[in-house]
């Protein structure tokens, strides 16, 4: 009896374990403060410390923005999921960016809206499901944030019709997002990808950030898998952007710093050397700090934007 009782609560305990690991890996992201408290959306660290001045202005930007429509889809689970929509002229190109893990809109999204108003580029700004104003409980690495960035491409086509050019770019985990929906059949209207300091797949990213953090691997990868399996009610290994980039034939522009301290800059080599595509471009940036090459290196970082806005969208970007 003893024995039975032991072995009971040790399942119990089993399992509450893998559902907190699931909790605090894919749980849902909400921030509650208020949309216009733009220091609370000044990311944390003293490498971001550096740049306040810059990534503030760029925070203040998006916020403040009145011009932008607030537009909506279904995913294919059926989940109502949001974005900003911004006009600035019929008839031009389109970019859909992806915020990253736990981001949002404003902090991630901000170099893509200036650059965007400034050359006339029309903007749709997305929350990725289970994260801002979209609906569901799990962020799950890329794998159904993939399905959902066809979705969003779809309805871009079906809004502004056959002819629209449109770019995908999205930042951390919102770059392995657009990478991963590089062969999930988009439409011939996508005619590139940018990716900032994504990641090579959702079982590297989680093993790294586990050792980063002292916590065996070996040990807790397991445990977040059977959490996303059994909780999020998705496979962690369903799908990678380094699987994705071998079958990419779409020009793809990665970026990544050299001093990333979240996403290991080896993970875009990574997926560039996989990359099938004869028409890619890796820009290493110097410089410490996750998601921080606009701000490292901007004169690089923005050449290399232009000559690829250029390219893709066969228009002359003012820069």
């Amino acid at each position: 009896m003893i024995i039975v009782v032991s072995a009971i609560i040790l399942l119990i305990l089993f399992l509450i374990s893998v559902y907190v690991i699931y909790r605090i890996c894919f749980g849902e992201y909400r921030e509650t403060y208020p949309e216009d408290d733009v220091q609370r959306h000044m990311p944390k660290g003293p490498a971001y410390e550096a740049f306040r001045e810059v990534i503030e202005h760029g925070i203040r930007n998006v916020v403040e923005a009145k011009e932008y429509e607030l537009v909506d889809i279904t995913s294919v689970d059926g989940k109502k999921l949001y974005g900003r929509y911004y006009h600035r002229q019929d008839g031009a190109p389109l970019v859909i960016f992806f915020h990253g893990y736990k981001g949002n809109i404003y902090r991630d999204g901000n170099g893509i809206y200036s650059y965007s108003k400034k050359n006339g580029i029309n903007l749709l700004l997305v929350n990725q499901r289970s994260q801002g104003m979209s609906e569901g409980k799990t962020i799950t690495f890329g794998i159904m944030e993939r399905r959902d960035c066809k979705s969003w491409v779809e309805y871009a086509v079906n809004r502004f019709g056959g002819d629209v050019k449109i770019n995908l770019f999205g930042i951390s985990m919102g770059a392995a997002t657009v990478m991963m929906a590089a062969d999930a059949g988009l439409p011939d209207n996508v005619k590139g990808i940018l990716t900032d300091c994504g990641f090579s797949s959702p079982k590297e990213i989680l093993c790294a950030v586990m050792d980063s953090m002292k916590l065996p691997s070996t040990l807790m990868y397991p445990l977040a898998r059977l959490g996303a399996k059994w909780f999020g009610k998705f496979n962690l290994e369903e799908a990678s952007a380094y699987e994705s980039m071998k079958n990419c034939k779409l020009p793809v522009l990665f970026v990544h710093n050299d001093g990333d301290d979240f996403v290991p800059f080896w993970m875009s080599e990574k997926c560039y050397e996989a990359c099938a595509s004869e028409d890619k471009k890796f820009v290493r940036v110097k410089g410490v700090g996750h998601g921080l090459s606009w701000c490292l290196e901007p004169e690089k970082y923005q050449s290399a934007m232009v000559e690829f806005f250029e390219k893709t969208f066969a228009v002359k970007p003012v820069a």
